[in-house]
């Protein structure tokens, strides 16, 4: 399951100016005065989202002063497959038609749901071994 990150107001904007800047990134110098505040506050922007694994900080010499290109860390999306949910005792169960909020029986007191859920959970900490 992916880390969730919370980002202030700030951060998302420069996030979103990141991401549009595409694969070739953009420089911190610009993302400060995209973001309309001062090289410091740019600085330490982009040093908490380096920390909080969103973007990359790459060293580079441009106009002959040293400063960083800002890049999107692009994360895989999680592949999904009609066998990871083919099993789902939920398909084959008998109370289906009765199962939900108020109803007969709910997932969360289903002994069969929670039992297929612990097994998935497990199976993928074993892949991931």
């Amino acid at each position: 399951m992916p880390k969730v990150v919370k980002l202030s107001e700030m951060e998302k904007k420069a996030v979103e100016i990141i991401t549009k800047s595409g694969d070739d990134g953009i420089l911190q110098s610009e993302l400060w005065k995209r973001l309309g505040t001062d090289s410091r506050e740019g600085s330490r922007i982009a040093i908490r989202l380096e920390k909080k694994g969103v973007i990359t900080r790459e060293p580079v010499v441009y106009d002959g002063k040293h400063t960083y290109k800002l890049k999107i860390i692009k994360r895989e999306p999680k592949r999904i497959s009609i066998s990871s949910v083919k099993m789902l005792p939920c398909f084959s169960c008998p109370l289906l038609m009765k199962c939900g909020h108020g109803g007969e029986m709910n997932p969360i007191i289903c002994k069969k749901l929670s039992e297929w859920i612990i097994h998935q959970v497990e199976e993928e900490a074993i892949e991931k071994a």
